[in-house]
């Protein structure tokens, strides 16, 4: 019976605030005198987060760029530029209420009957405290600082020679970096081969000389070439699902921008990063055995028999990520009987999807 009763709510509101929860996100309401044998709980509707991780690089020239291809023979940065490009995207169904879809269901006295709920209200089960919905959880993409470059490490400064400190001259600073790069690298060489005039004294310093020679190298390297450092930014995004699978179709989730990144969806200085949803199986009511719908059982503890959805993220064309899930208002809503949970030889147990309000599993309780 879809009905709410406002005293009847209020008791139950109380009862469950004063009853331990058997884990942090659930509750546990027994029908019984203080509750008067009924229980209240709300179906979920279907929402989907979508998150999406976007990378920003940005380039910087090096001091000596001019000089690259003279000294190093290589294609330096030529001008500082950021970028922003989508690496990874997940999209995930989740709950929430639906305050059209709210029960009361009364049971059997003395058949000491219990529901367990989360906590915003959705129903979990009958006559099992013990039952974990064990959903799986996709692994979210995570945001990521940019590190410094080389050329702000205590590295780039040990690399600098007093010539080229002293040196007012772009040109000549460029040919001393150069020099002093061909210098890291024999003497690298030299340690290796054990030619060295001062070799380290044990594998560790050796270690330790190769390693600070390599970094001064990178920094003197990066003068030329320039520098590059990333960094990811994570966006979570909330989306309703239209009731009306015909009202389902192509939105702009957000929009990317190459200079800024991820903005609003109505910001037109970003390309739009689209969300499809293209309803599939809805769900219907059962028949019996002549085929002719079952009506709704009196007093009956409402589930969903949920549709089936695809939601497919696209940007610049391509495709980012993609998933297929049920979708409780895709469905319809139908009651199991009761006494299935009273019965004092061989009462019931129900398993819920949190996520849909959809039956799970149903059987009898064992001793």
């Amino acid at each position: 019976m879809k009905n709410l009763v406002n005293t009847l709510a209020l008791s139950l509101a109380l009862l469950s605030a004063a009853v331990p929860a058997a884990a942090q996100t659930t509750q546990r309401l027994t029908a019984n005198k203080a509750s008067e044998y009924g229980l209240v709980y709300t179906l979920p509707v279907t929402r989907l987060e979508v998150t999406v991780a976007a990378e920003k690089t940005e380039t910087a020239p090096g001091e000596f760029y001019q000089y690259a291809v003279k000294y190093l023979n290589s294609k330096p940065i030529l001008a500082p530029e950021t970028t922003w490009r989508i690496t990874e995207a997940v999209i995930r169904p989740v709950a929430a209420a639906d305050p059209e879809e709210q029960y009361l269901v009364s049971f059997k006295g003395g058949a000491g009957t219990y529901m367990t709920l989360t906590d915003e209200g959705f129903p979990l089960s009958v006559n099992d405290d013990a039952y974990d919905p064990g959903m799986p959880s996709a692994a979210l993409p995570k945001a990521v600082k940019a590190q410094p470059t080389i050329l702000e490490t205590p590295e780039a400064s040990q690399a600098v020679t007093p010539e080229m400190i002293q040196s007012r001259s772009a040109s000549k600073r460029a040919e001393l970096a150069a020099q002093k790069i061909y210098e890291l690298r024999t003497n690298r060489s030299e340690i290796i081969s054990g030619q060295a005039e001062s070799m380290p004294a044990d594998g560790e310093a050796m270690k330790l000389a190769l390693s600070r020679i390599d970094r001064q190298e990178e920094a003197l390297t990066a003068m030329f070439n320039g520098t590059r450092k990333t960094s990811v930014e994570v966006r979570t995004y909330t989306v309703d699902i239209p009731a009306d699978p015909s009202d389902a179709g192509r939105t702009v989730l957000a929009r990317l921008s190459v200079s800024e990144g991820l903005v609003a969806d109505d910001d037109l200085s970003g390309a739009p990063v689209y969300l499809t949803i293209i309803p599939g199986l809805q769900g219907k009511l059962p028949v019996n055995e002549k085929g002719e719908t079952k009506t709704f059982p009196k007093g009956g503890v409402a589930y969903r028999i949920p549709g089936t959805a695809t939601a497919q993220l696209t940007y610049d064309g391509s495709a980012i990520a993609e998933a297929e899930f049920d979708v409780a208002q895709y469905g319809v809503v139908f009651g199991l009987d009761p006494a299935l949970f009273t019965s004092k030889k061989a009462p019931s147990y129900l398993h819920f999807n949190p996520l849909t309000g959809g039956v799970r599993e149903l059987g009898t309780v064992s001793e």
